[in-house]
């Protein structure tokens, strides 16, 4: 399946009962004396004492450190290669020596406003940014570190490698604790609210007749394929899932198509992979068989077409994932990005770790994906992770 994303209407993910090893380790994350940021020398000497001090099975799964000290640099040259989210911070970047950049850093946070890239601009300040990215990481830390060793070889490789690579992680973070700890959460609440009386939400339409997931509309040399799931905010299903692969498969053998359009009808482009078909696969082998045979972003980039993706509403998981493939990503006013796989003990499972990187580098994206918090249309347009921002009302599939 496809990346998950917020459960459509109500809930929200990042409210998600935390993995199963996580709160022991939150403590453990702590610097040298209860401070968050270490001294790159201090953790250098921590490395040469013992070599597997930072990983997940260390007690250790986040570094942060000084990005103002030379010694920096060594530490994100090691950092490269550790089991571990690998973090530098500065104040004001006029200390930060050359090479910090591109020594190794998984996210490099600042307090300077408008930060160039790679540089993230912490939105509420350093000191809070490495607390909640360090409490991320303490709540499913085997998911965290998976994220970040897959951003660190996902920009080297072709992006269809990239996006095989994703599912090898994906499934198998798929018998993991963290998303074993999520899922019997979310079992567990919808049964509360059940024996309460309470429909789920969530739930899809069940009526006859219903109307196909995908709209599939030629106009000429334009193909445009529309994700008609409004009710749940164009949940990615098994139906949409197969809706897309069959549209993009028809254009791959269309020689006189030039150019698709995907839109999404409704008051969201897409919340994300459908939370109630979750935990169905029978076994992650097979789920990788189906994420890389009925792949969706595989196809679409077989279709070797231009593709326009018009985005708006939520944006979350594959939502964010799959237009990030796109040539070019129109955006609406009101279009908001986010990626909760990690708070769910996953990483992203529609091709986000090689899409989103490709736009708006691993820095940014290791920012954006393990800290799940949202990213505005404006903000979106200043990373590059859209390309324009216009009305709603011009854009495919608008009014349906």
């Amino acid at each position: 399946m496809p990346g998950p994303a917020a459960e459509p209407v109500i809930s929200d993910p990042l409210a998600a009962v935390p993995g199963p090893i996580g709160g022991d380790l939150l403590a453990g994350l702590d610097g040298v004396g209860g401070r968050r940021v270490v001294d790159p020398e201090a953790v250098l000497a921590d490395l040469q004492a013992d070599p597997e001090a930072f990983s997940p099975l260390g007690g250790r799964p986040i570094l942060v450190v000084d990005a103002a000290s030379p010694a920096a640099i060594k530490v994100g040259e090691r950092g490269r290669r550790l089991p571990c989210v690998c973090v530098a911070v500065a104040e004001d970047l006029r200390w930060v020596p050359d090479g910090v950049t591109t020594a190794g850093f998984d996210i490099l946070l600042t307090d300077e406003p408008g930060a160039p890239r790679p540089w993230v601009t912490a939105p509420d300040g350093v000191d809070a940014a490495v607390a909640a990215l360090a409490a991320a990481v303490a709540a499913n830390p085997f998911a965290a570190t998976a994220l970040m060793q897959l951003l660190r070889v996902s920009t080297g490789i072709d992006v269809r490698d990239a996006v095989v690579a994703e599912s090898f992680a994906y499934s198998a973070l798929q018998a993991g604790p963290e998303f074993a700890g999520w899922l019997a959460g979310r079992r567990a609440r919808h049964s509360a609210r059940a024996a309460g009386g309470a429909t789920d939400p969530t739930a899809p339409a069940t009526a006859t007749g219903a109307a196909p997931a995908v709209l599939v509309e030629r106009d000429g040399a334009v193909l445009t394929v529309i994700l008609n799931r409004p009710r749940v905010h164009n949940a990615v299903s098994i139906s949409l899932r197969d809706g897309l692969v069959a549209a993009f498969g028809l254009a791959a053998a269309d020689s006189e198509l030039a150019e698709i359009r995907l839109a999404g009808t409704g008051p969201s482009f897409s919340s994300g992979g459908d939370l109630t078909e979750f935990g169905t696969m029978l076994d992650p082998v097979g789920a990788h068989a189906v994420r890389t045979t009925r792949s969706i972003p595989l196809g679409l980039l077989a279709t070797g077409l231009p593709v326009t993706a018009y985005v708006h509403g939520l944006c979350i998981g594959a939502g964010a994932e799959l237009p990030a493939f796109c040539g070019r990503v129109v955006a609406a006013p009101d279009a908001s990005f986010r990626l909760p796989e990690v708070a769910m003990g996953l990483v992203p499972g529609a091709g986000g770790t090689a899409s989103i990187p490709r736009r708006i580098g691993p820095q940014r994206a290791a920012y954006l994906i393990l800290s799940g918090l949202p990213l505005d249309a404006g903000l979106a347009l200043a990373w590059g992770l859209v390309d324009e921002i216009a009305p709603r009302a011009g854009m495919p599939g608008a009014g349906r």
